[in-house]
């Protein structure tokens, strides 16, 4: 397979088909294509995995269940350094290391939180040892049962994101109908201070907003002395919200962040599974 399918930018068209780059890594791709704000970065593709490794013996293995000894193969797994090395090169500062399965995220299943992410990687070094344990995070016994519940246990395609850290000073997720009450007139907003991946595991109580499709604050419930966001940054994140919805045909789960500077990132949008 040729070396140049293998690593690809998100400014990549390849990089928007979730066979390569998984559903986190093309939905990037997807949302970088329109000029939306999202942190440079790029995708180690399905074929890099299965490159380096013996994908039909995988197979087998999970077809077996035999979730140790496939451990056991991808943990002497080599990414292709030198192609990550040259991408990894155009970006600044401490990135990002992320799980990007190519059969996450459909209409039918999320699988987010089923495998790893891994913040604030500084050198190649531990970029590389992170793609290996992102890989290996697609086979622990919880994501295996997972996939034998909602998706195939033949599926080991597997792609990984690696992606500029934001300095985050407001993060949270943002879903563009309520997702609990099944309100298609409502966006619900959980904002806190700092890296928005305390808002996503449950570390944090968040700060929660209820907004009208313009974006205006209809209900909120705020943890801190202060609301983590203003009238204003609710506005935005719905005028976004709005586009991803649009863009990508249905409603969305979106994580988002804002730096020091007030500037608006985007790091995911999935589809809501629930409504």
């Amino acid at each position: 397979m040729p070396d140049d399918s293998l690593v690809l930018p998100f400014c990549d068209p390849r990089c928007r088909q979730v066979a390569l780059a998984g559903g986190k890594g093309a939905s990037l791709a997807t949302m970088t294509a329109e000029d939306l704000p999202v942190p440079p970065g790029f995708v180690i593709a399905s074929t890099a995995f299965e490159a380096a490794v013996d994908a039909d013996a995988l197979r087998t293995l999970m077809r077996n269940r035999d979730v140790e000894a496939a451990q056991a193969m991808v943990a002497t797994a080599e990414p292709p350094k030198e192609l990550i090395k040259r991408h990894y090169a155009e970006l600044t500062g401490l990135v990002a290391v992320r799980s990007s399965a190519c059969a996450e995220d459909s209409e039918a299943a999320s699988y987010a939180g089923q495998q790893e992410t891994y913040l604030n990687t500084d050198g190649l070094g531990e970029v590389l040892a992170n793609v290996v344990r992102c890989w290996l995070s697609f086979f622990t016994e919880r994501a295996v049962f997972y996939r034998q519940e909602k998706g195939s246990l033949d599926d080991v395609a597997m792609a990984v994101v690696v992606q500029q850290m934001v300095d985050s000073k407001k993060s949270g997720v943002l879903f563009t109908v309520d997702p609990v009450h099944g309100r298609k007139d409502r966006m619900v907003v959980e904002a806190a201070r700092g890296l928005g991946e305390a808002v996503v595991s449950g570390e944090v109580t968040p700060d929660n907003y209820a907004l009208s499709r313009d974006g205006v604050v209809k209900k909120s419930r705020v943890v801190g002395a202060e609301p983590v966001l203003s009238d204003a940054e609710c506005a935005a994140l719905a005028t976004l919200g709005r586009q991803l919805a649009d863009l990508h045909g249905g409603p969305q789960d979106i994580e988002w962040a804002f730096d020091a500077d007030g500037r608006l990132f985007l790091l995911q949008s999935r589809p809501i599974t629930t409504i």
